[in-house]
């Protein structure tokens, strides 16, 4: 699957125009991720939004106590760590590969410098998210 097919099968994308979907995915990198490998973790600063392509993510936080308790399981077409475009913060939540996997990230600075040279695209995006 190319980029532009990834980021059309998201919902956080509908309604995207096909220009506007490639105005994204020539900031997007594809990213491979091994069973069991965190893509990040609770508590460390946010910077980039995840498009799942292919596998799966468990989402995990801490209870009061420490221990770590699965929250959802997202699966291929679900997008996740969104508020990082927002202006990152730290991340409430940890996320694991599932099997092995395959994902777009948007990262934080590069969608800061497209605002600048396609603000409506971004526009659209940070929409979508809130």
């Amino acid at each position: 699957m190319d980029k532009v097919s990834a980021l059309r099968s998201c919902s956080l994308f509908e309604g995207f125009t096909e220009i506007g979907l490639q105005i994204l995915a020539s900031i997007a990198t594809e990213k491979e991720v091994p069973d069991g490998a965190p893509l990040y973790v609770e508590g460390m600063l946010g910077d980039t939004l995840y498009i799942l392509i292919e596998g799966e993510v468990r989402v995990a936080m801490k209870d009061a106590q420490g221990t770590e308790r699965t929250l959802t399981t997202l699966t291929a077409g679900e997008s996740f760590g969104e508020l990082a475009l927002l202006g990152g913060g730290i991340r409430l939540a940890s996320t694991y590969a599932v099997g092995p996997c395959r994902l777009l990230e948007i990262h934080a600075k590069d969608f800061t410098r497209l605002q600048r040279q396609k603000p409506q695209a971004c526009l659209k995006l940070l929409m979508s998210i809130v």
